[in-house]
């Protein structure tokens, strides 16, 4: 079984005060899982060049994960399957992958910080921050391992599935990614429930 919720704890013992921050990857993609990522700072590793993962280049974004991983308090990635996707919509589904994450911290946090405005069903203290990717470092950091997280397991479907091209387009809309979409019709790593997918699925045998 493949895990879903992965956590590492690093660097000196935790502050009185725990804050986390939390933020997604993924929730566009047409194939893939979601993932959340959950980080715990420490303020006297401080990290340059922090924002929102989206303004970094990759080679960016894998230099900075290597220093969060290192330097963080503690940090924590959850994921949510296509299944659950596909099962529960996929704000759903980011929130469940958002749980896991903070629930896979250790020890537990104070308070969490979570980009946008829906929080998940926790038992700890948690505030929504509408782009907070960009105005809080520990949100900025949770995106960029979320990010580069589900960039590493969208080249693993790659491998298995080289037609489609998830290495370059990570399972985003791309016109590639359509046109291939529409020559082979969908594999097991895509989200039925997407529109651009589900227009190409057989009808059921019942269907008019």
């Amino acid at each position: 079984m493949i895990a879903r919720a992965t956590a590492q704890r690093t660097g000196r013992p935790a502050p009185r005060s725990r804050i986390a921050g939390v933020d997604e990857a993924g929730r566009g993609p047409l194939a893939g899982p979601v993932v959340a990522a959950a980080v715990v700072l420490n303020p006297r590793r401080p990290i340059d060049g922090l924002r929102d993962s989206k303004q970094l280049t990759a080679a960016q974004r894998r230099d900075l994960a290597d220093e969060i991983r290192a330097r963080a308090l503690a940090f924590a990635l959850g994921e949510a399957s296509v299944a659950e996707i596909d099962s529960l919509n996929i704000l759903q589904a980011t929130l469940l992958a958002m749980r896991r994450a903070i629930e896979a911290l250790a020890p537990a946090v104070d308070l969490v910080l979570v980009d946008g405005n829906q929080l998940p069903r926790i038992a700890i203290a948690a505030r929504a921050i509408v782009g907070g990717d960009a105005t809080e470092p520990a949100i900025s950091a949770a995106s960029i391992l979320a990010k580069t997280h589900r960039d590493a397991l969208m080249r693993l479907l790659h491998e298995r599935y080289p037609d489609y091209g998830f290495a370059r387009h990570f399972g985003y809309a791309t016109p590639q990614h359509l046109a291939r979409l529409k020559k082979l019709g969908p594999c097991a790593a895509h989200r039925r429930s997407f529109a651009p997918v589900r227009i190409l699925l057989p009808l059921p045998l019942w269907a008019d």
